[in-house]
């Protein structure tokens, strides 16, 4: 059964979700099309400068993404404690970046020494916009509008582009959100498109090794005063230090855990390598072969959300529910 948003993202049991989204009829997103023999490879950066753009305005931080041909993945984290602490005028300057807004803020924007009742509205106005600033939904609708209608362009048509819309899935705990950002980063190896996780490109897992071998080459030169960040700046960080605003696992070990999940996926694509199990998995308390099958199976695991048994039980009875797909 279909299910209202608004039970399927809930900031108070978790900041984490995976995202995904297709085309209409399975059309090309991206790639190459075998029907109208065209290629449409440069809309995979179309997705990615706006997913960033979105992230820059919206207090939602990306994760984990994959750019796929006909369609996408993404692992956003809600930050609504930002959101909550941003000035009445950057909410406004955000959220213009994206709509034309009110006649009754322009005039404040020009004027902000307007009447009580016109400055109460214009509070009123950027409080909504601020509760959209942190809303899945909004992104969401801001993302596949773009996208959409520049694809249309290009096609020289009309109607629906995505097949509906987007598909969500609450990442309940660490496991589950690790798990998660590598089933996703794991994408073009499993169909094929990429031998390796380094040149798996549109994904953030390559931009991420990208970035480290940039920062590893500039420390290289000691004689240039040019700082390269060790991580991108629009993906979310990751760092083994407790910290809400990054993901809970170091440089390395994530790169270690996703290379290793990725060679043991499918033996007969990706073929075998050392069975030495990484030590992150042992400091996690995870089970190697657990983890395997979370990472392979991770959509048909889970349904909306997506944690341990524990944590899916305690979600179901908060509301109301008596069970969630996953919990045997």
């Amino acid at each position: 059964m279909t299910r209202a948003r608004h039970q399927l993202i809930d900031l108070s049991a978790t900041s984490y979700y995976h995202v995904i989204n297709r085309c209409v009829r399975r059309s090309f997103l991206c790639g190459n099309d075998p029907y109208t023999k065209r290629n449409y490879d440069h809309r995979r950066q179309w997705l990615v400068d706006r997913i960033k753009k979105l992230a820059s305005i919206f207090s939602i931080n990306i994760a984990a993404y994959a750019i796929m041909s006909n369609h996408y993945h993404l692992v956003l984290q809600v930050d609504k404690v930002r959101a909550d602490m941003l000035p009445m005028d950057e909410v406004i300057e955000r959220w213009y970046q994206l709509y034309n807004g009110h006649p009754i803020v322009d005039e404040y924007l020009t004027n902000p020494e307007i009447s009580p009742i016109k400055l109460a509205k214009a509070e009123e106005f950027s409080e909504l916009w601020r509760e959209r600033l942190y809303d899945i939904s909004w992104f969401m609708k801001c993302l596949n509008e773009h996208i959409s209608r520049e694809a249309n362009k290009e096609d020289n048509c009309t109607g629906k582009f995505w097949e509906g819309r987007f598909k969500s899935q609450a990442l309940l705990d660490e496991k589950a959100l690790l798990s998660c950002m590598a089933y996703v980063d794991l994408n073009p190896i499993r169909a094929g498109i990429a031998s390796n996780v380094e040149n798996s490109e549109f994904t953030s897992i390559s931009e991420r090794i990208k970035q480290y071998k940039s920062h590893q080459r500039q420390q290289q030169r000691s004689n240039e005063d040019i700082y390269v960040p060790s991580q991108p700046h629009s993906l979310l960080p990751l760092s083994p230090i407790v910290n809400n605003n990054a993901i809970p696992l170091s440089y390395g070990d994530y790169f270690e855990l996703v290379d290793w999940s990725g060679r043991h996926v499918d033996p007969r694509k990706t073929g075998f390598i050392d069975e030495t199990t990484p030590p992150i998995l042992d400091a996690l308390g995870i089970e190697a072969d657990d983890w395997k099958s979370a990472v392979k199976d991770f959509r048909r695991q889970y349904g909306s959300f997506a944690g341990s048994e524990m944590q899916l039980r305690d979600y179901a009875h908060r509301h109301g529910r008596s069970w969630c797909k996953g919990v045997g």
